[in-house]
């Protein structure tokens, strides 16, 4: 495998140079069997002559986002209407549907809306394909006994709906399975067989996928975060390579294969169940900030030859939280090109353009927003936000800077990237494990933290260096699985004694003279109209 993999010390940096660079999706019989990742597109090379260099970039870009944000084996921006033919002229040019479509492919409609969306929300995605999808054997349950991410379709599973606080140890890793059963569900509320609601799941994989096998959901879209390893990701519509630091979004129904460049996995998945992620709105930040459009990557058409029938592939389908299976003489990635508005995507975090007080207070954490989902029933009310704690620079005056305590209407489930979360510096919060915090459960900074962000200096500091810590919040009241509660056996059974019960009463009464009755020591009147003392209100 070959990747782009260039620093970003623009103090030594050249301008790009384009690299010789190999097509993967060349015609020839040999393609499906050469290197996969041939993606070295853009080079930078340290330049020895002083007056040539770059001055000196600020933005929190990853190490890899410089050669990769103008690397052709991605189409840029999200929402936007993409199109991509692995072989020119693949893609019809008149017509989606023509009698013939080119090189005698099959046009297929991928549906993420229903047809009569509106307009603004409709997905659709015309594939020009091989084979049709549907050309597959019958389905047929599989380890119907052990693989079960729907809780509330079984009478002795579900999910435990408690108000505690709730913190995870990291999560172990598992070389031992690969994507499709490293997924682990902790918590969630609704039902996929409804499209409704959200499941929050823990992946942890050590083993390719089988070359001759495909997966997909059914119940909603994956918001992928992983956390550690390399996710390379071959899906029906191209190809995306996912690192710690990057998200991906795998919509309903689209069919791809997971193996694993670098060995062991670990992260975080967000699965919904209805609708899809958006952008969120701007409002008076206005056209550019937070996660821009612009820096969002999807795939382009690439795919596999074998359907001669000499190989079986396997195509697994995760239908209701159950997992079945049908068999296929051909490769599910035969996709020669694709158009529209539905296709998986990813996004490097360190793009998001991070916004935040200048003056005083720190802002709710939805200034964070870097994808939302929302909900049918009320404006600005989410079914999911992902949001994420980025470095960032505070500079607050008369401020207590880290989050406040607070009891919030929304859900909160919490996971570290990397580094330390700002928030939490007891050291109970740690890279790939996680926390809950339910409807109105009440949380904020831990007692060491707040002790010293009260103590602090309030000059201009930088938080959050060499850290990511993320949240996927949600207005459901998020219940949490047998698995979530003990078989994972990471719960901290003594994170609010940790974090909480140590903080002692601060309120001091003020000196003689200085504290006001409000009417309560005995002394009350009746007020009268234009009376300015502050006295009882009194209600019939």
């Amino acid at each position: 495998m070959s990747v782009s993999s260039a620093g970003r010390d623009a103090d030594a940096l050249s301008l790009a140079k384009i690299a010789s660079y190999e097509d993967p999706n060349k015609t020839s019989s040999q393609h499906s069997r050469e290197s996969r990742w041939k993606r070295i597109v853009q080079k930078f090379s340290l330049n020895k002559d002083p007056a040539a260099k770059l001055p000196k970039s600020y933005v929190p870009l990853t190490e890899r986002n410089l050669t990769e944000f103008f690397n052709p084996d991605y189409n840029d921006e999200h929402d936007a209407f993409h199109k991509t033919e692995a072989v020119e002229g693949a893609l019809p040019i008149d017509a989606n549907s023509p009698q013939k479509p080119p090189y005698g492919l099959y046009a297929e409609k991928l549906s993420g809306t229903a047809f009569t969306a509106p307009r603004h929300e409709n997905q659709q995605t015309w594939l020009y394909r091989i084979l049709p999808a549907s050309a597959h054997s019958a389905f047929s349950p599989r380890e119907s006994r052990t693989y079960n991410t729907n809780p509330e379709s079984k009478p002795h599973e579900k999910f435990f709906q408690i108000p505690n606080q709730l913190r995870w140890d990291p999560f172990d890793m598992d070389e031992s399975v690969d994507w499709v059963h490293s997924l682990h569900l902790v918590a969630g509320a609704g039902d996929p067989a409804t499209k409704s609601g959200i499941g929050i799941f823990i992946f942890a994989a050590g083993r390719d996928m089988d070359p001759h096998s495909a997966f997909y959901s059914a119940d909603g879209d994956f918001l992928i975060v992983p956390q550690h390893g390399v996710l390379d990701i071959q899906t029906e519509l191209g190809k995306l390579l996912v690192r710690p630091n990057e998200i991906c979004v795998i919509p309903r129904g689209v069919r791809y294969r997971v193996t694993l460049p670098e060995g062991p996995v670990r992260g975080y998945i967000l699965e919904l169940y209805q609708g899809h992620f958006t952008l969120p709105e701007l409002g008076p930040i206005g056209s550019n900030g937070l996660a821009n459009a612009r820096d969002f990557q999807a795939p382009v058409a690439y795919f596999d030859e074998d359907n001669d029938g000499s190989n079986t592939y396997t195509l697994l389908s995760k239908f209701a939280g159950h997992l079945f299976e049908a068999k296929q003489d051909h490769t599910p990635f035969d996709v020669v090109a694709w158009h529209g508005l539905y296709y998986p995507y990813k996004y490097d975090l360190g793009r998001f353009n991070t916004i935040g007080s200048v003056s005083f207070d720190h802002p709710d954490p939805s200034i964070y927003t870097v994808l939302t989902a929302p909900s049918h029933g009320s404006a600005g009310t989410a079914v999911a936000d992902f949001v994420i704690f980025p470095p960032r620079w505070l500079v607050a005056e008369d401020t207590f800077r880290p989050p406040w305590f607070h009891r919030n209407t929304m859900s909160e489930f919490m996971g570290l990237i990397g580094g330390q979360y700002d928030a939490k510096e007891g050291g109970g919060f740690q890279p790939a494990g996680a926390s809950l915090h339910n409807v109105m459960s009440a949380h904020g900074p831990d007692a060491a933290t707040h002790e010293k962000a009260s103590n602090a200096e309030l000059k201009p500091a930088k938080v959050g260096e060499g850290s990511m810590a993320f949240m996927f919040e949600s207005h459901l009241m998020v219940g949490v699985t047998e698995w979530g509660l003990k078989k994972c056996a990471k719960v901290q059974e003594a994170y609010n004694e940790e974090s909480w019960v140590p903080l002692k009463p601060r309120f001091r009464r003020p000196e003689k003279g200085g504290e006001v009755k409000n009417g309560t020591d005995g002394a009350a009147t009746e007020g009268g109209i234009g009376d300015k003392k502050q006295v009882p209100h009194w209600t019939d």
